[in-house]
């Protein structure tokens, strides 16, 4: 543990440990539950291990007699002990008393959500923040304090290459510091494993993993659009003559939403009634761009020279572009938790004005960003975030442009332009 790195997840426990009885950190595979959970707890029950599964499943309430923090690992496969604990908090609701880690909703989940008892916390793949890639100066939280326009200033040596070898390498604790081959394959294991194991666990069997890898796959061309079921499907299969019903297929997509392989990012709509005519469907975002980038096969050089790989998705820009957006998405999701925040996009039918992040903090008040590729940033970059401030006023806390470029500054008009390596809680 001497070379574990603080994750931003662990000032959030500490803040609500002082307080609450219970949180359960749910999040995919490998994303290092158990490594940050460890650190907090004086009792540890793993459940992935059979020997002491075996133990939980013939007596579950083992897990509350226990003295100190205590971690239940990987609850979900023994559901009962969400229970044992709601119970155990109904009985003494004093501070820090368990911890739970999840890799997946079980199919038969407990029989009560834990609401007022359990509080749930999400851990993603490290941010860019947490990556150590240099020290950031522009504060997410500042922002959406929305009092006065905050300066925005900071210098970067972080350039666009930079960049993309993060999205190659992963922001899995225990892959990323793998290079060429190694790194390749600890990557497809990662995939394999979910078809060939995570699946099967979640009582779904295959009867042609192939397919779902085929899945998978369109999913990541699909990477930060709002593209269709039909067209993923299209994409997915083989045979276009034959294509599966929706009955056949859309238990894919839930599945790896409960493995949180897939995490779409839900379009925001406004508590207030400033548009009339917003579209609805999430942007579709895979746990960590480094998995969509192995699911298609891509190298460095074929993404910076713009070549194509996967089945084809319609997108408005390049693969490297989307699979960039990603990236940020997932890092101002971390930020935006930490901040008690929520992350959506907006859209308008017919797609006239987009703007790629709303964090919005439940006043009816928002941070609005647009992710860009480039190094430097133009008018055209900042329309639709101007269209935002005229159509919302003092409800648009603060907006800007998160993209590829070296420095932090304010524009005339008032936008915000940040380096993705720069931005943090």
């Amino acid at each position: 543990m001497k070379n574990y790195i603080k994750r931003i997840i662990d000032d959030e426990l500490e803040e609500l440990f002082e307080q609450l009885p219970a949180i359960s950190i749910e999040g995919p595979k490998g994303v290092g539950k158990t490594e940050t959970a460890r650190r907090w707890a004086d009792v540890v029950f793993e459940l992935d291990d059979p020997s002491q599964r075996e133990i939980i499943e013939a007596d579950p309430s083992i897990v509350s007699e226990e003295k100190g923090l205590v971690l239940i690992d990987e609850w979900q496969y023994v559901p009962e002990t969400w229970d044992i604990v709601r119970r155990a908090v109904d009985q003494n609701s004093s501070a820090r008393q368990f911890l739970l880690t999840g890799s997946a909703t079980p199919t038969e989940f407990p029989t009560h959500s834990g609401a007022g008892r359990i509080v749930t916390l999400r851990l993603r793949p490290f941010s860019l923040a947490e990556r150590g890639l240099i020290s950031p100066t522009v504060s997410l939280r500042e922002l959406l304090n929305g009092e006065t326009k905050i300066e925005i200033e900071g210098k970067t040596e972080i350039e666009l290459k930079d960049y993309v070898d993060e999205i190659l390498k992963s922001g899995f604790p225990g892959i990323r510091n793998y290079t060429g081959r190694s790194l390749r394959e600890q990557l497809r294991s990662y995939a394999t494993r979910i078809v060939d194991t995570d699946f099967p666990q979640m009582d779904h069997p295959l009867r042609k993993p192939k397919t779902l890898m085929r899945w998978m796959t369109a999913y990541a061309a699909a990477t930060s659009t709002t593209a269709s079921y039909e067209t993923i499907r299209d994409a997915a299969i083989s045979n276009k003559n034959n294509k599966p019903a929706k009955t056949t297929t859309i238990p894919y997509r839930e599945v790896l939403e409960k493995l949180w392989i897939l995490e779409p990012l839900p379009a925001w709509l406004p508590s207030r009634n400033q548009f009339s005519r917003l579209s609805k469907p999430p942007k579709h975002q895979l746990a960590d761009p480094a998995l969509a980038a192995q699911l298609l096969k891509v190298n460095i050089k074929g993404l910076l020279t713009g070549k194509e790989f996967g089945p084809p998705i319609p997108r408005d820009g390049t693969l490297l572009g989307k699979l960039f957006e990603s990236l940020v998405c997932q890092s101002v999701r971390v930020y935006a938790q930490a901040c008690e925040a929520m992350v959506g996009h907006l859209r308008t039918k017919g797609g006239r004005h987009e703007v790629d992040l709303i964090v919005e903090r439940g006043s009816g008040k928002i941070v609005a960003f647009e992710v860009k590729l480039g190094r430097t940033v133009e008018s055209k970059d900042v329309k639709h975030l101007l269209w935002l401030k005229e159509k919302m006023g003092d409800d648009l806390l603060d907006a800007g442009v998160i993209h590829t470029g070296p420095r932090a500054y304010r524009r005339k008009d008032g936008i915000a332009v940040i380096p993705a390596a720069l931005l943090a809680p």
